[in-house]
């Protein structure tokens, strides 16, 4: 089956301070570049889709509102999610099952105020 999100963009004000925050709380290295009048941080992806990307321009606006990405937390979302408020965001939903024992979400607001979601099987 194939996987029906190709790319995904999290809007940010400050792209150094997004970068840290993700850097830290998901243990990997973020790729900042520069494109005419736009900062972005490429999430690692292996050359694979879905590939995820920081944006900073005028027209990318932060919000807790509007549709949730849920990141791949690996064996247990626990683990990010107890970097979340050191790293400068805030958990708003704690480690939870899911309703169809499917795994584990949470929810936080991150470094720049968007609503973000964990998912981990464990």
């Amino acid at each position: 089956m194939k996987n029906t999100i190709a790319i995904f963009e999290i809007p940010v004000t400050e792209i150094a301070r997004a970068i840290s925050f993700y850097q830290n709380i998901l243990d990997i290295e973020i790729e900042q570049m520069d494109f005419e009048g736009m900062q972005v941080g490429l999430f690692p992806s292996e050359g694979k889709m879905p590939f995820g990307v920081l944006m900073q321009n005028d027209e990318y606006i932060p919000s807790s509102n509007g549709v949730t990405i849920y990141l791949n937390a690996g064996e247990n979302l626990q683990v990010v999610l107890d970097k979340v408020e050191s790293a400068g965001g805030k958990t708003i939903v704690p480690k939870t099952p899911h309703a169809d024992e499917s795994g584990f979400f949470a929810l936080f607001i991150d470094s720049e105020g968007n609503k973000i979601g964990l998912h981990s099987l464990g």
